[in-house]
């Protein structure tokens, strides 16, 4: 059984002026030993000396992907995992988008780690695009899509969450019109073929179905004013591997209500590697 989970850290685990939260984000992925970590907002994890510390503390060998706007993304693996390719996605993603194959016993397994433009939909659905393209090139059937894609599903009805954000967050998720709600990055995800694994028979069996199913932002304590019960970090496959879901989660509690104002996001699946 091989075990994916995707993380928006926050920052790198550390507040401007305020707490590390570093140790936190340790003990909570320690504790849920993924095989393959996706994270984003890495903020200083370009320095070798953080990113190394981190993934040396957590078992795990990490590939890096700088941006050029905004915060780097990474996807870490663990041992006897082993990446045969590796390589930053060549698109000006407003923070980054990191791809890594690995062989497992069912043909080689490509994950992607992306966090999507946090203030425009029209880029997010742009993004969407270049991410879907570079599965699309990867070998194989076995893909995996990680990340904070900033943008809710095109399948439950937002008007509340909407509605209770302060206006000035609002904007984010409403198309130019200022009613209709933009859910256009993930609907073209879905429209390439991808499916979200919350949405497979493991996934609702765990969260439940919307409005209040698998919510991953904000966390208890971890802040988030931008967020009002929201579903924005997701796991999604092809369906080759969406057929491999054994279980489905967003972890809560504990550690994970202060170590970021995201929760992780966690899938086992049914993979071994090779």
């Amino acid at each position: 059984m091989l075990r994916a989970m995707t993380w928006n850290i926050r920052t790198g685990g550390r507040d401007s002026g305020g707490a590390d939260r570093r140790n936190l984000l340790v003990r909570v992925v320690a504790a849920e030993r993924p095989d393959v970590l996706a994270l984003q907002e890495l903020r200083d994890f370009d320095s070798g000396e953080v990113l190394a510390d981190f993934a040396g503390r957590v078992g795990m060998r990490p590939h890096l992907a700088r941006s050029c706007f905004g915060q780097p993304v990474a996807v870490l693996l663990r041992p006897p995992l082993r990446a045969f390719s590796a390589t930053r996605v060549r698109r000006p993603f407003h923070h980054a988008a990191q791809r890594v194959t690995v062989a497992t016993t069912a043909g080689p397994l490509t994950v992607l780690s992306v966090h999507l433009d946090p203030y425009s939909g029209l880029l997010r659905r742009v993004e969407a695009g270049w991410a879907a393209a570079a599965l699309r090139r990867a070998p194989g059937e076995l893909g995996l899509l990680a990340g904070d894609l900033n943008t809710l599903d095109p399948v439950a009805d937002h008007t509340d969450r909407i509605a209770r954000l302060p206006a000035a967050y609002r904007r984010r998720h409403l198309r130019r019109d200022g009613r209709t709600v933009e859910t256009r990055a993930v609907a073209r995800l879905l429209a390439a073929g991808l499916v979200d694994l919350y949405a497979t028979p493991a996934g609702r069996r765990r969260e439940g179905t919307p409005p209040d199913g698998g919510l991953t932002a904000p966390t208890r304590y971890g802040g988030g004013a931008e967020f009002s019960g929201m579903r924005l970090d997701y796991l999604l496959g092809t369906a080759a591997l969406a057929g491999r879901v054994r279980d489905f989660r967003v972890l809560r509690g504990g550690a994970t209500e202060y170590a970021s104002d995201h929760y992780p996001v966690v899938a086992d699946l049914d993979l071994d590697p090779a």
